[in-house]
């Protein structure tokens, strides 16, 4: 049982985004017993839940589950509706709020203009995107973290993919160091198994004098970052597509433009040698 439970948690670790509950479903098929996976998931699921930043309407409002907004107990904080609640990460879903205090101090007045102007620009720019800006303590100092998601789940089509970036820097005078990490993950499962990942750290020296005009240029910084990452990572898909997919992978074949029926090409093997079509190699 052990090692069933080691390998269950590997496997589970290794769940792309939007596809952690297939998983649990196929574990559920191999490994028959539903009570082990579902006391190992539980837990792999609350890490898969953080890490990725996964998004969850509560009240109308949307929430990003991540470790910066989270109280322990799988509690978890709204930080611009002001209230906690508790979330089942195998069900998604939510029970017991209630309120969570705030001090209107000076860090949360930071807080919520750099939210509003990063709110703007996420809607703005990612069709299906969501952030959440975080203030934590850290000894005196007050600590922001900027939190953005935007995720495409189609696994009909059949293809998943995730991008997401934080961004950490502290409320000091004149002057803050923002560093931001990008990461963009893809997992394309069509007549192959491809898994893309992609990350990225940057940083830059802001001035914070005014918190509106930092707010402006934050999402400045942000989006010159987030273009400069798009077009590498277009840049580098094609290079990949003339390099390694239409010289190296493909095979030296003449076109015909005639369909091979492999089919039934395996069947005439199969009358002529006797060998079943199960040993012979495709």
């Amino acid at each position: 049982e052990q090692e069933k439970a080691s390998l269950m948690c590997s496997l589970l670790r290794q769940s792309p985004p939007g596809e952690f509950g297939y998983v649990v479903h196929d574990l559920c098929i191999l490994i028959q017993d539903d009570k082990l996976v579902r006391k190992e998931a539980a837990c792999m699921a609350a890490c898969h839940n953080k890490n990725n930043f996964i998004p969850i309407q509560i009240n109308g409002h949307t929430v990003l589950l991540t470790h910066y907004n989270d109280l322990g107990g799988n509690r978890f904080f709204d930080p611009e509706d002001k209230f906690s609640f508790e979330f089942d990460h195998l069900r998604g879903a939510t029970s017991k709020p209630q309120l969570h205090g705030v001090m209107l101090d000076e860090g949360e007045l930071w807080r919520i203009a750099l939210y509003k102007g990063l709110k703007a620009y996420v809607s703005c720019h990612f069709p299906a995107g969501n952030c959440c800006v975080f203030k934590k303590s850290l000894g005196k100092r007050q600590m922001f973290v900027a939190c953005t998601e935007a995720h495409q789940y189609q696994p009909s089509n059949p293809w998943n993919c995730l991008w997401k970036s934080d961004w950490t820097f502290a409320l000091t005078p004149f002057t803050t160091e923002v560093t931001g990490i990008f990461l963009l993950q893809i997992h394309y499962f069509k007549d192959a198994n491809l898994h893309v990942s992609v990350s990225k750290s940057v940083s830059e020296t802001l001035s914070m004098i005014d918190q509106s005009q930092f707010a402006t240029d934050f999402v400045k910084f942000v989006k010159a970052e987030d273009t400069k990452f798009h077009i590498a990572i277009l840049e580098n898909i094609q290079a990949l597509s003339q390099d390694i997919w239409e010289k190296n992978l493909r095979r030296k074949l003449p076109v015909t433009r005639t369909f091979m029926n492999w089919k039934e090409l395996l069947n005439d093997q199969h009358l002529n040698t006797g060998v079943s079509s199960t040993e012979v190699l495709p």
